[in-house]
This record gives structure tokens, C-alpha cells and sequence, in this order.
């Protein structure tokens, strides 16, 4: 059986234990091995281990000993209930060996879970598993999780009814973050929100959210943008003594700039054009920005633009003039350009 969609995350959170096989596959470690781990815990419980009803093996190492995958799985447990025989890292070689211990697979055997990277339609565990009658293959694609997904990691964490504004912003960030960067997020909620009774709100996201740039430097391009040059001297002495390249802060303020400029040109307005950005904006900094660009406008936006792709292009040519000045100076002339000129 062969999943597709949404079926893939439904099955993996529940998998029949009556299947005598589970193959789940895909270019990124990280997804694969967070799917592997539900699919095994929900197959075995989170006793697994210390009850020794979980066999880990190298999938590797079934072409030069086969017969170890038949004697795991038919392998009689000390203690009660059901059994999983895990294989990481499979390639293509081990086929054989999984063919084998599929046709001589009985209900009450240890279920067969394999993990295994990138694989192409030609290959030999795809064919496998996808032309078996019973036995079930999980692509793992690359897609940030959905919404139905995220709600069952924020339920696993207590955090059972949200509110359709936070689950906004949660999707946002899911569309921002990698999965395992996502769950580790959404356990610190949980932590955070433990016996608070009072609903998850999108301001305690952005609060707990993996910060995607180093905060100083945010908050510099933050008040660059806001022409806050009062602010600006102290806040740049202290980027200066991070060692923060002239260039990386080029590149961070027209990042910033260009972001502001997509969203002021955005006929559905700036708030729905930050939320669609890649990667999205969400939470008080989408509401900040937002107010910038309707602050800046079009026209001053294009010329902001303009200055700092100047001052990047002199950052990579021969010149000889210093390169942090020339980067504060452009800058400090964005921040004091006079508000009100569209």
C-alpha cells in the first residue's frame, strides 16, 4: 500500500499493527527520522526499550548477513506485547533480506519498520514494498506539515483547543521552520502554556519562536527602517563589536528593504503580503513591518532600495574606502530620511 497527502501523516501516527512491514523514505534525515520515531512509538509505546521489544539494526549490514532480519523478527520477547524490528540507513542491497522475512512473515511477528533515504521508482525497496499485497510505503516529501498535523503535535503537548489566530501564526511558523525545529518549538509552548488555562495567543508564539537572525541586528534594520536615528548610534557600536561583516549587514538591510517593498506594492495589503512572504513574517514583527512599509510607501522604498544596492556593489568592487563606515552611513541616511516624502 502506497500513501499519498494527508494520508501519510495519518497513518504514521497510527500504523496497523497488523501489517507485517513499514517503509518510510525521503531526501531529508531529519523528517524521516521524526516519522520513523512516531511510527515506532506508536507501534510499541515509549517502553519499548527498557522491555527490550524494540530490535534496532543496520540495514546496511543485511546483505552480509541476511538471515539476522528472520531471526529478530520470529524472535519470542520476554516480556508481552507487541514487537518492532527497526532498520535505519537501508539501502537497496537489503532487499532481498527484507524479501525473505516478508514471505515468511506470520501475524504475531515483530513488525518490520525500515527507514531509508532518497529513493528513486527504480528501486529495489520501492518495488519491494509498494507490489506487496500488506506491507506499506510512507514518502516523506519535503512539504511543511499541515494543519492537521500540527494540531495533533500541539495536542500531544496539552494544547488541545487553539485559537484560530494562534493557529494561524502556528502555520506560519510551520511554513518558516523545519519540522524538528517546529516540534521543539511547539514542546517549549507546551512548557510555557503548562496549567495556564488561558488560550495560546500568536504574541506567545513570535515570543517563543526560534529567533531566524541574530536580535541585534534585527532591531538595527528595525530602527533603520522606523528612521529612528536617535537609537541608531548606540545600537550600531554594538553590532561593530560582534563582528558582524560589513557585507552580512548589506545583505540583511536590503533583505529587509526588498520584504518592505513586496509588501507595500501588494494590492491585498502589507499584513497579507508579509504573511505569504518566503520565508513568512508572523506575529509583532509582521505588525511592525507592515507599519513600515505603509509608512515608506512605494516610491521612498524603491530609493531605499536603490541606496543599498550602491553601497553593496562598492562593498565588492576594488575600492579602497572603508567598508564598515560606508555601510553606517547609508544606513544612517535611511534613518534620517524625513517621514512623510512619497
Amino acid at each position: 500500500m502506497l500513501l499519498k497527502g494527508g494520508e501519510i501523516s495519518r497513518y504514521l501516527s497510527r500504523p496497523d499493527p497488523s501489517r507485517p512491514a513499514l517503509l518510510i523514505y525521503g531526501q531529508d534525515p531529519m523528517r524521516v527520522a521524526m516519522k520513523r520515531a512516531e511510527a515506532v512509538l506508536a507501534l510499541v509505546g515509549d517502553k519499548a526499550d527498557e522491555e527490550m521489544r524494540l530490535t534496532r539494526m543496520p540495514g546496511a549490514g543485511l546483505k552480509k548477513d541476511p538471515a539476522q532480519l528472520v531471526d529478530a523478527v520470529r524472535e519470542v520477547g520476554f516480556f508481552p506485547g507487541p514487537r518492532v524490528v527497526l532498520l535505519d540507513d537501508t539501502p537497496d542491497s537489503a532487499a532481498d533480506a527484507i524479501a525473505t522475512a516478508l514471505t515468511d512473515w506470520r501475524q504475531g511477528d515483530a513488525v518490520i519498520v525500515v527507514a531509508a533515504g532518497g529513493l528513486s521508482k527504480s528501486s529495489a525497496l520501492r518495488k519491494l514494498f509498494e507490489k506487496h499485497g500488506q506491507a506499506v510505503t510512507a514518502p516523506i516529501y519535503d512539504d511543511p506539515p499541515g494543519p492537521e498535523e500540527v494540531t495533533r503535535w500541539l495536542a500531544d503537548v496539552g494544547l488541545h483547543e487553539v485559537p484560530r489566530d494562534a493557529m494561524k501564526e502556528m502555520m506560519l511558523l510551520a511554513r518558516a521552520l523545519d519540522p524538528g525545529d517546529l516540534r521543539q518549538t511547539i514542546e517549549k509552548i507546551g512548557l510555557y502554556k503548562y496549567q495556564d488555562p488561558a488560550p495560546l495567543t500568536p504574541e506567545e508564539i513570535a515570543m517563543l519562536a526560534p529567533a531566524t537572525i541574530e536580535a541585534e541586528l534585527d532591531e538595527l534594520i528595525h530602527v533603520v527602517a522606523e528612521r529612528r536615528d536617535g537609537d541608531f548610534g548606540p545600537l550600531m557600536r554594538r553590532i561593530e563589536g560582534q563582528g558582524i561583516s560589513p557585507v552580512a549587514l548589506c545583505i540583511a538591510a536590503l533583505r529587509h528593504f526588498r520584504t518592505l517593498h513586496l509588501a507595500a506594492a501588494d494590492p491585498a495589503g502589507p499584513g497579507v503580503a508579509l504573511a505569504r512572504a518566503r520565508p513568512p513574517v508572523f506575529g509583532p514583527r509582521r505588525d511592525r513591518m507592515a507599519r513600515q512599509a505603509q509608512s515608506w510607501g512605494m516610491g521612498p522604498l524603491e530609493e531605499a532600495i536603490s541606496t543599498l544596492l550602491q553601497a553593496d556593489m562598492t562593498l565588492r568592487s576594488a575600492s579602497r574606502a572603508p567598508q564598515m563606515p560606508l555601510v553606517e552611513r547609508a544606513l544612517l541616511r535611511l534613518a534620517m530620511k524625513p517621514r512623510g516624502r512619497r
